[in-house]
């Protein structure tokens, strides 16, 4: 990264999981104009892994403890379990924050509406964040598309699938609705994204979910089909017995 400018906008990380310190630590780090300037965790390795990578952060242990620092910043990032996007999103915003949220942002849709109406409600920026959207694959379909290489287009499929027979601890595997857990709100979330982005808004949804593995809480192999008003049909795939 290079010298802090101080034109830089300063970004609050709320959450150092895999997400934060995999998916976007690193990216506002390397954004020009941007500047890390602090991060929220509470788990003490995951602090002392924050310092010793960014050390120019301020790591606090709440985000309580951000909003005290509201005016030194300039965007909030959240990257924490699905449960508490909501509750994170509206604190940043009443703390007259712009957010952006880790997929899913909310669990469930009169939620994500209750945060949309208050981000616009105080003029605020509120988005998503969809890193799916930028990946190699993705671009060059768009790229054919929009270059009318393939035609008419009937068709889309999409898969996103792994081998995880044995489930690993943690919230994604609970069955508790505010957790979302499970593939649909987990891998579904950027395939649905991507369909839309392409084709457009959806007319009818039909979905399958099950779940395959002894023992499992939630769904862990899905298939979902969107009738788009364009008149492309997308069949999208997920599945961790792949």
């Amino acid at each position: 990264m290079g010298s802090p400018s101080p034109r830089d906008k300063h970004v609050a990380l709320i959450g150092y999981g895999l997400g934060g310190a995999a998916f976007h630590a690193p990216l506002i780090d390397v954004t020009p104009g941007l500047r890390l300037a602090c991060i929220v965790t509470s788990n003490p390795e995951r602090q002392r892994e924050a310092r010793q990578r960014y050390p120019d952060a301020r790591v606090l242990e709440s985000a309580d403890h951000l909003w005290q620092h509201a005016a030194e910043i300039h965007l909030v990032v959240i990257s924490t379990p699905n449960r508490s996007h909501v509750p994170l999103a509206l604190a940043a915003l009443n703390a007259g924050l712009p957010v952006v949220v880790d997929k899913p942002i909310a669990t469930s849709s009169a939620d994500a509406r209750r945060l949309v109406s208050e981000a616009e409600h105080r003029r605020l920026l509120l988005t998503v964040y969809q890193n799916r959207r930028y990946d190699g694959d993705f671009f060059t379909l768009r790229r054919l598309l929009n270059e009318n290489t393939l035609g008419v287009v009937l068709r889309f499929e999409s898969r996103f699938e792994r081998w995880r027979l044995t489930p690993k601890a943690g919230w994604r595997e609970h069955a508790d609705p505010d957790d979302a857990g499970g593939l649909l709100f987990d891998l579904g979330s950027h395939l649905i994204d991507q369909a839309l982005v392409l084709f457009g808004p959806v007319t009818h949804v039909y979905a399958e979910l099950d779940r395959r593995r002894p023992g499992v809480h939630v769904d862990d192999d899905v298939f979902v089909a969107l009738a788009h008003a364009s008149g492309v049909r997308s069949h999208l795939y997920m599945s961790v017995l792949i």
